[in-house]
């Protein structure tokens, strides 16, 4: 795990005390601290690629007016490899606003194709599965029951090098064993799940 963190421009009514982000694979994990809090409406998370278009990615309630520290945090899952940035955007009730400094962090290329157990297992009817690829490729991930017929096509696209997640759910199947198979140049890995109803 690897973590970042930015200098604090925020002031009152707001005291940032700490901002760090944190990543681990392809999630970046952000938690600050505010030491006091006055008029504080809550906080607006930006990412950039460029340091200058900035889209907001997500929102934060804040705890209004407090004397003590309080804790925050957010997530975000990102596939592709690179370098981004982020801010807060405190806003205030009355809507005024201002940012903390960017942090940046960098998501690697994974360095190894990988088709990870999904989670839960067993399922019932939803589970997630996870995998990465190595170099940009077509890919593609099946659904099959025990004894080899497909029943579900989650990905069959170009798609670039990075770590993926997709949903499954088996809300039309029987309870039993299936195995989940990804194609990736050639690459190829099948790992087996189980539907309990």
């Amino acid at each position: 795990m690897r973590w970042a963190s930015a200098q604090l421009d925020l002031t009152v009514p707001v005291e940032l005390t700490s901002l760090i982000a944190l990543v681990d694979r392809n999630l970046v994990t952000f938690k600050w601290i505010t030491s006091t809090e006055t008029n504080n409406h809550g906080f607006d998370i930006e990412k950039s690629e460029n340091k200058n278009n900035w889209e907001r990615i997500g929102f934060v309630n804040g705890a209004g007016n407090s004397n003590s520290q309080k804790a925050y945090s957010f997530t975000e899952k990102i596939a592709e490899s690179g370098k981004y940035f982020y801010r807060l955007k405190q806003i205030d009730l009355d809507g005024t606003f201002g940012y903390s400094s960017i942090v940046e962090i960098v998501i690697e290329n994974p360095k190894t194709f990988e088709l990870i157990q999904n989670y839960p297992n067993p399922f019932n009817p939803l589970t997630r599965i996870q995998y990465q690829i190595l170099n940009s490729s077509h890919v593609s991930l099946k659904v099959y029951d025990a004894i080899g017929n497909e029943v579900a096509t989650l990905v069959d696209e170009y798609k670039l090098a990075g770590i993926y997640e997709h949903e499954f759910s088996a809300l039309n199947l029987t309870s039993g064993i299936y195995f989940y198979k990804l194609q990736s140049g050639n690459f190829v890995e099948t790992k087996k799940m189980i539907l309990l109803r």
